[in-house]
């Protein structure tokens, strides 16, 4: 099958798929990409053979227009999946934290690993349910190292495969897994912090440059201009005004996305 021999020359599709928690084979992933890319691409091409019969122009090239348009649609559907890899990173980097600081406390109560790691899973918080799919690997009758070596080749949040390095890594060694823990968290923390006061220095220059941008450049200028038209009698209707209104609804869109865009990913 096509989906088959496309998915053996992608080998890292198998481990994306289990990043990305998509319970489905590299080869069926391939074949729900090539079939929505054919209906869409099919229905596009139906409107384009339209537009060239009201062009006057051969209605050939729509099967252009198909080939083209199923190659993009296939490497955009190829391309949700690190969407949805890094969706799930910045899911856990908000709150890996809270639950790794959860891991410690229960660690630091005399509780063993495998029983904080349980009562993790059931904790409050997004990064909640990625201890749970250790937990059910465990219940699968998988080591609880293999286990948590597993959840650290397959999880795509950098901070989370930190802790879970270090819980398997002094595992191995023999050493006190809390020690390992809370030192791991205090480096996260202090990365977090780092963040949070970059945050700062780009939100001070950024604010000022929009005060400036969206805020003192569009007033005067409007009122300068309409100082300008009265003086020399230029016809000023609402066509206008409603133009200029659109342009600072635009730069107000654009300086909200890069705050936010910006935004540290915490969950503070």
């Amino acid at each position: 099958m096509l989906s088959k021999s496309i998915a053996a020359k992608m080998p890292e599709l198998k481990d994306k798929l289990r990043s990305a928690a998509l319970k489905k084979k590299p080869d069926e992933f391939i074949k729900e990409c090539l079939s929505n890319a054919v209906i869409m691409a099919f229905l596009i091409s139906i409107l384009a053979v339209l537009a060239l019969l009201k062009l006057e122009l051969n209605p050939a090239l729509a099967i252009v227009v198909f080939i083209i348009v199923f190659f993009i649609l296939f490497a955009l559907f190829l391309k949700r999946l690190d969407v949805m890899i890094n969706k799930r990173a910045r899911e856990i980097d908000r709150d890996v934290l809270f639950a790794g600081r959860f891991l410690l406390v229960k660690l630091n109560s005399g509780k063993p690993l495998i029983n904080s790691i349980i009562d993790a899973s059931k904790s409050y918080g997004v990064a909640s349910k990625y201890f749970m799919e250790i937990v059910q690997d465990i219940d699968l009758g998988t080591p609880m190292e293999e286990a948590l070596q597993n959840a650290y080749k397959h999880t795509p949040s950098k901070k989370f495969k930190k802790i879970l390095f270090q819980i398997n890594n002094a595992l191995k060694i023999g050493v006190d897994v809390s020690l390992s823990l809370e030192n791991t968290l205090e480096e996260i923390s202090q990365e977090q912090l780092i963040e949070i006061q970059r945050y700062g220095k780009k939100l001070n220059s950024l604010t000022m440059f929009y005060m400036l941008a969206a805020i003192v450049v569009p007033s005067l200028g409007i009122t300068l201009f309409s100082v300008i038209a009265s003086m020399v009698s230029i016809t000023v209707d609402m066509s206008l005004f409603a133009v200029v209104l659109f342009f600072l609804a635009l730069v107000q869109f654009v300086f909200l996305s890069i705050f936010k865009s910006i935004r540290p990913n915490l969950n503070i």
